[in-house]
């Protein structure tokens, strides 16, 4: 006999269908599985015996041939075990269920016949919904996360030994409950205030919160510029429905969701030793990097310039686009990073810098280790910002404005922005004839005029002084550009201030 069952493989964060077909015809006994299985697809045969011996049904001894359609697409990982088990359990004739044309099923299988969690469920559903299907079995463990996709019955299931009760609808699990979306997550210690001193850094962080801006501070060890970093999230706006949707779709498809309510926007601080592939994606199939884990929250490279400069380079078109694609022989992946990028680093290798007596750089060393960071990316970033060390009545003062009272007055700026923009979009994602409708005034327009010629601004710079003004127009309340929200924008792009 033949059987049908519906399922689907992880292809980056992305559910592709795959068709499980099962024949059990007579012949030598054997089990096959064809259509470009990878090593955990292949070992489904294995577990898929023991499972079904130790559930109480019985192996035909038979020659079986699992074929997974379309045989051009690469199957990984262990979430089809489930798909696998039933449809030879209803070619074997040990299983009759009507609706299982309608249905779709993953899951990996323990050796005793529970159902294990997989990673990917919510993509799964998503694309399940999409593709007609009412319903969708999943291990009992996704089944809230499955229930985020809304608009298709979820069904938890424990063992495989239940298939049979609820084939023929004596047994129905409890419908589970949708993981909260969290879009504001608990504050918790890291507020703001915490950063003493440090006006100009400060203003910084807002501008740059305000208009999701990228952001490198340049300073000395122990300035604050972890400690500015770590609080940027607490000044940020909530994430909107559909980006919480988004951000729990790739941490699902990542393995990094757990059941775990999803709340508030990613912050990921890879090491500096990590990969190129690492940090913007690859492998062989191409997986997500911390770019991609990043979307739509920070991205922060501390000591930047001890990054590997293949890893920085490789950051320059994520950052222009907001997308990265992977190319690999036989498959590529186009995965959303949409983050904001911001950077710490030290002006030379001891840290102090040349303003610093005791600083004993060469200044062959400090231009070897300064050229980790190219001109093209460092043209990328939008604020630029050299902070000092704070002084003894500066850290020891009064604590500095909470992140509740700035991230007002950033929540305010961004829904100008949404108004202007639409699409949940900031200033920094503003498209290049976007960018020259900005309103100036005559002023600002000379002011611009006269910094490009005369500090050389590339194109690229010229655009980013035009949206970081904006952002600082849009702090203030105000429609139009004018000088005094045109000449802090180009103090923000400066490495020679304080």
């Amino acid at each position: 006999m033949l059987a049908t069952v519906r399922t689907f493989t992880l292809d980056g964060i992305a559910a592709r269908p795959v068709r499980v077909e099962v024949d059990v015809h007579r012949g030598l006994p054997a089990f096959s599985v064809v259509g470009l299985p990878d090593a955990a697809v292949r070992e489904a045969r294995e577990r898929v015996r023991a499972a079904l011996v130790n559930c109480g049904f019985e192996f035909p001894l038979r020659r079986i041939v699992a074929s997974l359609a379309p045989a051009s697409l690469r199957k990984a990982g262990p979430g089809m075990d489930l798909a696998i088990a039933t449809a030879l359990l209803t070619a074997s004739g040990q299983l009759s269920w009507e609706a299982l044309s309608r249905l779709a099923m993953v899951g990996e299988l323990a050796l005793d016949g529970s159902v294990r969690p997989v990673s990917g469920v919510l993509a799964i559903a998503e694309a399940a919904r999409e593709l007609g299907a009412e319903t969708i079995v999943v291990p009992a463990e996704n089944g809230p996360e499955a229930a985020l996709a809304g608009e298709i019955d979820v069904i938890g299931l424990d063992s495989l030994g239940q298939l049979p009760a609820l084939a023929a609808g004596e047994w129905m699990p409890a419908r589970p409950q949708p993981l909260p979306l969290v879009l504001s997550p608990e504050q918790g210690d890291l507020d703001l205030a915490d950063l003493r001193g440090q006006r100009h850094l400060r203003y910084a962080l807002e501008v740059a919160a305000a208009g999701g801006h990228s952001l490198l501070m340049i300073g000395p060890p122990g300035a604050g510029k972890s400690l500015a970093a770590s609080r940027l999230p607490s000044i940020l706006p909530p994430l909107a429905p559909e980006e919480a949707l988004e951000v729990a779709r790739i941490a699902s498809a990542c393995g990094r969701l757990g059941g775990r309510p999803v709340g508030g926007k990613p912050f990921r601080a890879p090491h500096h030793t990590v990969s190129p592939p690492g940090l913007v994606g690859g492998g062989n199939p191409p997986s997500p990097g911390e770019v991609t884990l990043a979307h739509r929250g920070v991205l922060f490279l501390d000591e930047l310039c001890e990054f590997r400069r293949d890893a920085l380079e490789a950051l320059r078109a994520p950052l222009e686009t907001g997308w990265v694609t992977i190319v690999r022989a036989g498959a590529w992946q186009r995965l959303p990073c949409r983050f904001m990028l911001v950077a710490a680093a030290n002006p030379c290798p001891c840290g102090r810098g040349d303003a610093d007596a005791e600083c004993s750089c060469a200044p062959q060393s400090v231009r070897r280790y300064q050229g980790r960071l190219s001109g093209a990316l460092a043209d990328r970033i939008d604020i630029l910002a050299a902070i000092r060390q704070p002084s003894a009545k500066e850290i020891g003062g009064e604590p500095g404005e909470p992140s509740a009272a700035v991230r007002e007055r950033v929540t305010a700026a961004r829904e100008r922005q949404q108004l202007r923009l639409g699409g949940g979009r900031c200033n920094a994602e503003m498209t290049p004839g976007e960018t020259r409708e900005c309103v100036l005034s005559d002023a600002a327009a000379a002011l611009l005029a006269e910094s490009y010629s005369r500090r050389r601004l590339s194109g690229r710079a010229h655009d980013r002084v035009l949206r970081l003004a904006q952002t600082i127009a849009d702090l203030a309340g105000a429609e139009t550009i004018e000088r005094d929200q045109m000449a802090p924008a180009l103090q923000l792009r400066r490495r020679d201030h304080e």
